[in-house]
This record gives structure tokens, C-alpha cells and sequence, in this order.
């Protein structure tokens, strides 16, 4: 009997997952274990791999199809067995499953039914039913896209991301499609903002017909390669500009004396494997002085939802980690209940999971402040971009020598660079001064912050 690859379901909020690339192909003998296709969520990407050994019998979604978790996506088992009860049904342009023409005449009784059958070989889209994935709806939101004119691939006529796309594949400004709505404009296919963006001033005939031949009118010598943008690579993309665009977004720098907590580390890295200290890192000093300072700053622990502001009593503290596949931020929950040894394990134990390839989409989410931390690869400032909604992040920068004054003589003294970004729809720019200037005074005298 053959056995059945079901979409798995990638944590409790996923009702769907996306399939970004097929591994194996119909025919291929593969082993139990063995990675036969890579899915997406709203969050991370992940492997299926095959539960069982066997010849793939039959492939039911093609690459980009948006499938709900736990239909049946392949098959495996001996070559003959018959696979037919496993085919979607209904899927539309996602199920990517051709009828035989067995299946065919044993299903049709006259010219009429024969013709809608073999039509149903090739992918036709459904009406659409008021279905629509979430990352259709958050890319059309993106795109301003009325959801409703559109035509679902999807299953049972759901519109998917690609739908939207093709809608109109590259972004518009309100402005600009407040304008074209109005006014009853076309939507010119390249804009001249930021990633082809179609802005407001794009919509004047001449306007439109220059900034649409500017690629067109582009040579580029020399061989070029072409990389389609799928995976995190494209969720990390997608949450960039949302976040950009939805967000007011300011940073904050500011240095702290790393004398302290560079003491400290040093004495954790001269312990004893069985203390667990060992293994605790500047980065992870850096995270516990920043929960306990957020626990004096409550509106840093806050989420920003337009029409109001949620704040929280525990600290839920992702962490930016840098993988193969892209950036991922893992949560530590009630980071805000740990003492450093049990944050430093946890953190270790995520990022482990983001590298390894086996964390979860509950992992992922769920965060009320982030920490990204670029020091150990020299740098000395930046930028980092709110992981919204929540309305603060920390950037952990470089240590370097800084001269500070000491009466009338000079010191260089280590200092540690921090920017916060925060939103400041939600926070005003004192009130961050405030937050860094209570996280540096925890850096600076560390081990008082950790008797606190």
C-alpha cells in the first residue's frame, strides 16, 4: 500500500504551507529520512523529509503552491501500485494532478462531460470563493490590491500569493494607488522608488513611459546569474519592507564601559563545565541586562497595533540569529523569570535549532523585544529594523577603546556600542535616551545588575 507524505504542520498557528522546491522527482528511489521537498511558513522554511523507503509514485502540488497542513502532497511506494485515491480532488491550479485517461472514461458519459474533463488536465483557475492565504492578504495589503477582483489558484478557488502577484507584481504607493483608483489610471509596470516602487508622480503619461523603459534601456556586460528570491531570504525580505513602511522608525546611539561585563565573562569562561557558566557569552550578559532594564521600561515591552498599544508583564526576548538560509528570531520565553545560566542555555539551545534547521514556528514567534547583536564581526554602529509589532530593538555593537575624560588626563577605556530602534509612534525619543542610559549604567557595574 502506498504510504502517504502529508503537508506537517509547522506549529499551531500554520493552517498552510507553501512548497518552494520539490527535491526529488516522480520515479526517484528514495530512503526513509531522506529530504524530498522544502516548505515555507509566514515564519521560517523547512524540510520534509520522506517517511518511508520507496519509488516516488506521483508529486500532487507544484513548486509555489500555497497547500493547507496535512493534505497529501506525494506518494511513495512500489512502482504499479495504484495512487489514484491518494490525488487531490479539488485543488485546482495547486494540485498539479493530471487525470488519466482511465480515470477519464470511466468518469464521463457523454461529448460534453469528456471535454470538461479534458480540460481539467491543464490548471484552470477557480472563481474566487473569499478565501485568501495570509500571505496573499498581507502582500496584497502591501500592494493595495483589492483581493476580491481576483481570481484564486488556489484550493477550492483560494487566492495565494501568486495571485496577488500577478495582480500586479511590483509595489504602489497609497498615494499612488489612491490616485490611479480615482482617476481610473494604469499602473505603469516599473516605478521610480525604492525596489521599482510606483509612486504618486510615476502616474503622468511621459512619467510612466520613461521610468518603464529605464530596465529595458539597462545593459549590463558581462555574464550575469539570476537568483529566484524564495525561502527566508523572501520572508526576511517581505518583513523588512513591511516594517519600513508601517513603522516610524528612529535609532538612538550610544556606548556603555564594557569593563565590567568583559570582567565578568572572563570569570564565567574560568569556570567549571558543571557551573554552566562556561558557556555564557558577552552577548548573553548583554540579553539579561536588557530584560531587567525592560522590566524598568515597560513601554519597550510593547507591541504597537495602530489603535492602541499593548504592553506586557513578561519579557518574551528574541534574538537575531544568522543562518545558511537566512536570518531567523527565535523567542525566549519569560526570558524576564531567568537568571543568566538559564537564559544563556535556552538562547544557545534556539540557535542551535535556527542553524540545525530543526526550530519550529511557535519558536518564531511571539517576541515582545528583539536584540540583534553584529559586534563580534566589527561593527561598530548601525540601523537594525523593528521586528514589528513590537516597538523597540537593540543593536549590540563592537567593543572598542574610547577616550574618556578622568580630570585632566585622558583614558581609553572599552566601550560597547548599542543602538536602539524603536517606533515612535509608540515612544518618544526621551524616553529611549532613558532606556539606554539605564541599560548602560547594568553593563557598567554588571554584577550589582545581576543581585538586583
Amino acid at each position: 500500500m502506498p504510504t502517504e507524505v502529508l503537508m506537517p504542520r509547522q506549529g499551531q498557528s500554520v493552517e498552510s504551507c507553501i512548497i518552494i522546491d520539490w527535491k526529488v522527482e516522480e520515479g526517484d528511489v528514495i530512503e526513509a529520512g531522506q529530504p524530498i521537498c522544502d516548505i515555507e511558513t509566514d515564519k521560517a522554511a523547512f524540510e520534509v523529509e520522506s517517511p518511508a523507503s520507496g519509488t516516488v509514485l506521483g508529486i500532487f502540488y507544484p513548486v509555489d503552491a500555497d497547500v493547507e497542513v496535512l493534505k497529501v502532497i506525494a506518494a511513495i511506494g512500489e512502482p504499479g501500485e495504484d495512487i489514484s485515491a491518494l490525488r487531490p480532488q479539488d485543488d485546482g491550479d495547486d494540485g498539479g494532478a493530471e487525470t488519466t485517461a482511465a480515470e477519464q472514461s470511466s468518469a464521463v458519459a457523454d461529448e460534453e462531460t469528456q471535454a470538461a474533463a479534458e480540460s481539467s488536465q491543464q490548471p484552470q483557475a477557480e472563481v474566487y470563493s473569499g478565501r485568501s492565504s495570509p500571505r496573499a492578504r498581507k502582500l496584497a495589503a502591501s500592494k493595495g490590491v483589492d483581493l476580491s477582483s481576483l481570481t484564486g489558484s488556489g484550493p477550492h478557488g483560494r487566492v495565494i500569493e501568486r495571485d496577488v502577484i500577478a495582480a500586479h507584481p511590483v509595489p504602489v504607493s497609497p498615494a499612488a494607488q489612491q490616485r490611479a483608483n480615482a482617476e481610473g489610471i494604469d499602473l505603469p509596470e516599473q516605478g521610480s522608488g525604492i525596489g521599482g516602487r510606483v509612486l504618486a508622480s510615476d502616474l503622468s503619461p511621459e512619467r510612466s513611459e520613461a521610468v518603464t523603459g529605464v530596465v529595458a534601456a539597462m545593459e549590463f556586460p558581462g555574464s550575469v546569474e539570476e537568483i529566484p528570491v524564495r525561502g527566508v531570504r523572501k520572508l526576511v525580505a517581505e518583513r523588512m519592507q513591511s516594517s519600513l513602511r508601517n513603522t516610524a522608525q528612529l535609532t538612538h546611539h550610544a556606548s556603555a564601559d564594557a569593563r565590567a561585563v568583559l570582567a565578568y565573562r572572563k570569570k564565567c569562561k574560568a569556570a567549571p563545565e558543571a557551573t554552566g557558566l562556561a558557556g555564557v557569552s558577552i552577548n548573553h550578559i548583554v540579553m539579561y541586562a536588557t530584560v531587567k532594564t525592560l522590566l524598568e521600561m515597560p513601554e519597550f515591552n510593547a507591541h504597537w497595533q495602530g489603535d492602541r498599544i499593548t504592553r506586557f508583564e513578561d519579557v518574551h526576548l528574541g534574538m537575531a540569529v544568522d543562518t545558511e538560509r537566512g536570518l531567523m528570531v527565535p523567542v525566549i520565553r519569560y526570558a524576564s523569570r531567568m537568571n543568566l545560566k538559564q537564559l544563556a542555555a535556552e538562547a544557545a539551545r534556539l540557535a542551535q535549532a535556527c542553524i540545525g534547521g530543526s526550530i519550529t514556528p511557535d519558536e518564531l514567534s511571539g517576541g515582545t523585544f528583539t536584540v540583534s547583536t553584529l559586534g563580534a564581526m566589527g561593527i561598530e554602529a548601525f540601523t537594525p529594523v523593528l521586528n514589528t509589532p513590537e516597538v523597540g530593538i537593540l543593536g549590540v555593537c563592537d567593543i572598542q577603546p574610547k577616550p574618556v575624560m578622568r580630570g585632566d588626563d585622558v583614558k581609553f577605556i572599552p566601550h560597547m556600542g548599542l543602538s536602539l530602534t524603536f517606533d515612535h509612534q509608540a515612544v518618544d525619543g526621551a524616553p529611549a535616551a532613558r532606556f539606554l542610559q539605564i541599560l548602560r549604567e547594568k553593563l557598567a557595574a554588571f554584577e550589582l545588575a545581576l543581585a538586583g
